[in-house]
């Protein structure tokens, strides 16, 4: 099943849907928390943080200072998630993906390419039905 096929069989389970809700309700804490810790490492001012579910970015960072994430990072480890934060608040002090930017993405994050490669990778598995999946063979290897 691809990425976009498993978004929207979640938006179909209600379950699921439940699940969903309750996920990015909480994201907007946990991105605001890790936000303002690594800002003090890169510099730069936002004025707010949108919370999505982009078809095609994991973040962004406008010009006026808006960082928007999607919400199913929240789904990756800890380290993906902070890497996303970490990019995206380096692009308030570049606004581009220049040495310098990549130079202060690294002093904040000494493994972002490692992390980088792991979203590249897995990013399609940072769905609902991946968790369910992943749950249900868990519990029937308990059951052995």
């Amino acid at each position: 099943m691809f990425f976009e096929e498993k978004k929207e069989a979640e938006d179909k389970d209600p379950e699921l849907l439940k699940l969903k809700k309750k996920y990015k309700s909480s994201c907007r804490r946990i991105f605001d928390e890790k936000a303002m810790y690594y800002k003090a490492f890169t510099g730069g001012a936002y004025n707010t943080i949108r919370i999505g579910d982009q078809r095609s970015r994991w973040g962004s960072c406008s010009s006026n200072g808006t960082l928007s994430f999607n919400w199913r990072l929240i789904l990756a480890p800890p380290e993906i998630l902070d890497y996303v934060v970490i990019h995206e608040l380096c692009h308030l002090t570049h606004m581009n993906h220049s040495k310098a930017f990549w130079e202060l993405v690294e002093s904040v994050d000494p493994d972002y390419k490692e992390h980088e490669r792991w979203l590249r990778e897995n990013g399609d598995t940072l769905t609902l039905i991946d968790l369910k999946k992943a749950k249900a063979r868990e519990s029937s290897k308990d059951s052995l």
